[in-house]
């Protein structure tokens, strides 16, 4: 069994929802973990870190719970394969909200969990025009992409992570072909990813990212919104393609 720890927020939520799903839909046994809270950077998981406050709700397998944990006892939990963390949305493309919380953070997750790969999870942009622009320096996806791809990649060298989740890059390509395979939105809110192919596609790029596996018959289909079969086929498409070229 792999387990996965991601020390996230909604849009970790977002990504681990169909985790579990999609594994075991192509043979492999995971246990999926989300320590969720609404909006948390990079910032308030380190002062989380050093207050040791039951600050975070336990998500399991795409599912809340009632328990609530500090960042240390997650992390000492169990014995995780792999721990990853990303930024808060709005700050996702300034490179200085990520410093120095970023190297303490890994540097806390390899002294809890030496054994685990410690890995970098690239959230997204926002659909075209939407109100969250407004917490952010950037006005266009395109230009907001850019700069989410940079901060990633250097936090990914300032922590020397094992790896980079390219879910920012696959949302983008999904959303940027909507029209082309008949996916009337990726995003369900401008911002979170939507019910079925935007959580999908998620799942799929942290599953084929983590273990190398092609997603691409994949046939998962448990989603909690419809989505067509031209749309399923683009998410496992554009994952595979996301993860390949990580």
């Amino acid at each position: 069994m792999m387990k996965i720890l991601c020390i996230g927020n909604s849009f970790g939520t977002d990504c681990m929802r169909y985790l579990y799903g999609v594994a075991r839909n192509q043979g492999v046994q995971v246990k999926a973990v989300n320590l969720y809270i609404g909006g948390c950077s990079l910032a308030r998981h380190y002062r989380n870190m050093l207050s040791g406050e039951r600050a975070y709700e336990y998500e399991i397998n795409g599912f809340r719970t009632d328990c609530r944990v500090s960042l240390r006892e997650a992390l000492l939990a169990d014995d995780w394969d792999v721990v990853f963390t990303q930024q808060c949305s709005p700050l996702s493309g300034d490179g200085q909200s990520y410093v120095p919380y970023d190297t303490a953070i890994a540097s806390f997750v390899r002294e809890m969990c030496p054994g685990a790969r410690f890995c970098v999870h690239q959230t997204w942009t926002f659909d075209r025009g939407a109100e969250r622009f407004k917490l952010t320096q950037f006005t266009e996806p395109e230009e907001h992409i850019r700069a989410i791809i940079r901060c990633y990649g250097a936090m990914a060298d300032r922590t020397a992570a094992d790896l980079i989740i390219p879910d920012g890059e696959a949302m983008f390509a999904l959303w940027r072909d909507r029209e082309k395979y008949g996916i009337e939105k990726v995003h369900r809110d401008g911002f979170h990813a939507g019910y079925g192919a935007g959580r999908y596609l998620l799942a799929l790029t942290v599953f084929a990212s983590l273990t190398g596996t092609d997603v691409r018959e994949n046939t998962f289909s448990d989603f909690d919104a419809p989505v067509s079969p031209e749309a399923a086929a683009a998410c496992r498409e554009t994952a595979y393609e996301a993860a390949l070229y990580q």
